[in-house]
C-alpha cells in the first residue's frame, strides 16, 4: 500500500494522540495511519475489537479506553492522564437512521460527547490541535450547491441537528475559549472496514457478492459525495499538521472529491467493478433525507494543499476486494 505523503513528515513521532471512536470506521484507519507515523495512539469507544477492522493485527498498540464520550469524567480523566497533543474526536452515532429511530442517543453521544471533549481540552496547555468530525449533514438542505464553508447550517432531523449543534459548539469554544479546534465536513466516505451494512457501498457490495438484490431506500437518484477513506484520512492528518503552523484553530474545511454521483450511478459502477450485471430493487421509501447534497473542497485544497488521490473506479476495486476476502470469513 502506497505511503500516505501527509505521513512522510516527523510530526507525528512519539506524539500522543487521542482518538476517540477508534474502533469506527474512519477511527480505526486514523489510528492505523498514525500508528504507521510511530505516533502513541490513545482511544475511547464503547467496543473492544470489531471483528470487520483494519485494526487487525495492530489494535494491541494502541491504549485503549472502553467508555463512553458522553460520560464528562471519564473524558476529563483519560485527557488530564494521557495528555495527548492532538485529540481526533471521531466518536458518533454515525447512522442516520438509528438517530431517526433514537435521537435521544444522538443527541447525548454527538453533541454532549463533543462538549465533553472541548470541556475537557479547555485551558490544558498541552493540547496543540483538536480535529472534531462535523458532516455534510450539518448544512441541512439548501438550493444553491456545492456547499461551502460559510453556508448556514440548519439541520432538520436528528443525526443532522446533532452535527450542527456540534459544529456550532466546537465555534463557540474556540471563539470563546481560544480552544484550538478545527471542524471537517465531509460526504458518503466508504472504504475497507465499513462494519455498517445499512450504508449503500457496504450493502451494495455484500449483494453483489452474494447474488442477492440490492435494495435501494430512495429513488435512486438522490445525489451525494463518496469518497474514499484513504483520502479523508489524509485531509485530517494534514490538517493536524498544519493547524499551528498556519492558524487555523476555529475553521471548518469541507473534504470532498466533487464529483457527486447518484444512487443508481453508485451502485452501476460496482457492479461493473465485479463484472456483474445490475440486480437492485428501488424501494423510494426514504424518509427525512436531503434529496440532493454535496460538497466544495476548494478551501482544503487552497489552504492544506489536500487533494483526492483515489478514483472511483481504483477505490472500489479495492473496497471490492476487501470485502470479497473478508465476507468469505464470515
Amino acid at each position: 500500500m502506497e505511503v500516505n505523503p501527509a505521513m512522510r513528515t516527523s510530526f507525528w513521532n512519539r506524539k500522543k494522540v487521542l482518538v476517540t471512536g477508534h474502533e469506527g470506521f474512519l477511527g480505526s484507519w486514523v489510528s492505523m495511519r498514525l500508528l504507521e507515523a510511530r505516533a502513541q495512539v490513545i482511544g475511547i469507544d464503547r467496543v473492544d475489537g470489531r471483528p470487520l477492522s483494519v485494526l487487525h493485527g495492530v489494535r494491541n498498540r494502541i491504549v485503549r479506553i472502553k467508555g463512553d464520550v458522553a460520560r464528562p469524567g471519564l473524558v476529563r480523566e483519560v485527557i488530564h492522564t494521557y495528555r495527548p497533543e492532538i485529540i481526533f474526536h471521531l466518536a458518533a452515532e454515525a447512522i442516520v437512521g438509528e438517530c431517526t429511530a433514537h435521537p435521544l442517543r444522538a443527541f447525548t453521544t454527538n453533541i454532549q460527547g463533543t462538549w465533553n471533549i472541548l470541556e475537557g481540552a479547555r485551558g490544558q496547555q498541552f493540547v496543540r490541535a483538536i480535529v472534531a468530525a462535523s458532516s455534510d449533514k450539518a448544512y441541512g438542505s439548501h438550493t444553491i450547491l456545492p456547499y461551502r464553508e460559510n453556508v448556514p447550517l440548519r439541520g432538520d432531523h436528528p443525526y443532522d441537528v446533532s452535527k450542527s449543534c456540534a459544529d456550532l459548539i466546537c465555534y463557540t469554544y474556540f471563539h470563546t475559549y481560544a480552544v484550538p479546534v478545527c471542524v471537517t465536513r465531509c460526504g458518503n466516505i466508504y472504504g475497507p472496514g465499513d462494519f455498517h451494512f445499512s450504508r449503500i457501498v457496504p450493502d451494495s457490495i455484500r449483494c453483489a457478492l452474494l447474488d442477492k438484490p440490492i435494495l435501494i431506500r430512495s429513488d435512486g437518484r438522490f445525489t451525494r459525495d463518496y469518497i474514499y477513506v484513504e483520502d479523508i484520512v489524509s485531509g485530517y492528518l494534514m490538517l493536524a499538521e498544519q493547524m499551528e503552523k498556519k492558524h487555523l484553530a476555529g475553521e471548518a474545511f469541507n473534504l470532498s472529491n466533487e464529483n457527486p454521483l447518484t444512487v443508481l450511478e453508485l451502485v452501476e459502477q460496482i457492479y461493473r467493478t465485479l463484472g456483474k450485471k445490475p440486480n437492485y430493487r428501488i424501494l423510494n421509501e426514504a424518509r427525512y433525507e436531503i434529496k440532493h447534497q454535496y460538497l466544495s473542497s476548494r478551501k482544503a485544497r487552497r489552504i492544506l494543499g489536500w487533494k483526492p488521490r483515489h478514483t472511483l473506479r481504483e477505490a472500489l476495486g479495492t473496497t471490492v476486494e476487501w470485502y470479497r476476502n473478508h465476507l468469505k470469513k464470515k
